[in-house]
């Protein structure tokens, strides 16, 4: 796997996961928060929410309500629960196309210092289409505009094999990446501690277990101590992590 290396991760950031609710809008708002609590300037963008026929609070407001970063947006929203481009075909609207979503964010790297881009489910999920009708992908977009990802996992069961296939596709198209945990569980189990034990060479964070339904002033105090020196945290010790959290 291909490391990022020389210090905090400036400019576009892909967090994609590897499967759908694993925490990736948790952890794009807790980078978010130790960002700027370092005094960056941050953007948080969606480029395809689905599912907005369902009641769910959208992905971005999570975001504007845990971290309130300086920008937050979603590009287009489709009723469906379903990837992108397949709720963009079943609503009969014009699906996302590739350099339409690399250009938004290069706009935003302009005027601001990091900017998140969150993906929907996995990484090979079609979120569109390419201006010659070819799908497209969230590790697509990665290679377009040459940005590290985050991808975030979950701790239990399967995640070595989902995490491994994940990381796998992105070295095989050169873009580093790191691992967050979404969701540590508060009694973890042994299946928990060994996987944590697989993952740690890749990790450059770790979330607890409903971080998402903290006030958000607790929320932004916290952030740090989650997310390693290079997403703007304070954890450099996994084993004292792993003290204080069993």
């Amino acid at each position: 796997m291909r490391a990022v290396t020389g210090g905090a991760w400036r400019g576009p950031i892909l967090v994609t996961g590897t499967d759908t609710d694993v925490g990736k809008t948790i952890v794009t708002a807790a980078i978010t928060a130790a960002a700027q609590a370092a005094g960056l300037r941050v953007a948080v963008l969606k480029p395809g929410q689905t599912g907005t026929a369902t009641g769910a609070v959208p992905d971005i407001d999570t975001v504007n309500r845990l971290a309130a970063p300086m920008t937050a947006r979603t590009l287009v929203s489709y009723p469906e629960p379903l990837a992108p481009l397949a709720a963009a075909r079943v609503a009969e609207a014009e699906p996302l196309e590739l350099y339409a979503v690399v250009d938004e964010i290069r706009a935003e790297a302009e005027k601001h210092d990091l900017v998140l881009v969150e993906g929907a489910g996995g990484l090979l999920v079609p979120m569109g289409l390419r201006p010659s009708g070819e799908a497209w992908t969230f590790a697509d977009l990665a290679v377009s505009i040459g940005a590290p990802a985050v991808v975030v996992t979950r701790a239990g069961l399967g995640t070595l094999n989902h995490t491994a296939l994940t990381l796998e596709a992105l070295d095989r198209r050169a873009v580093p990446a790191g691992v967050v945990l979404g969701a540590w569980p508060a009694e973890p189990e042994l299946v928990h501690w060994a996987n944590l034990t697989e993952l740690v060479p890749n990790m450059v964070g770790a979330l607890p277990d409903g971080a998402g339904t903290m006030e958000p002033g607790v929320f932004r105090r916290s952030a740090p101590g989650w997310l390693t020196p290079a997403l703007y945290g304070v954890l450099d010790d996994w084993r004292t992590w792993a003290e204080e959290v069993s």
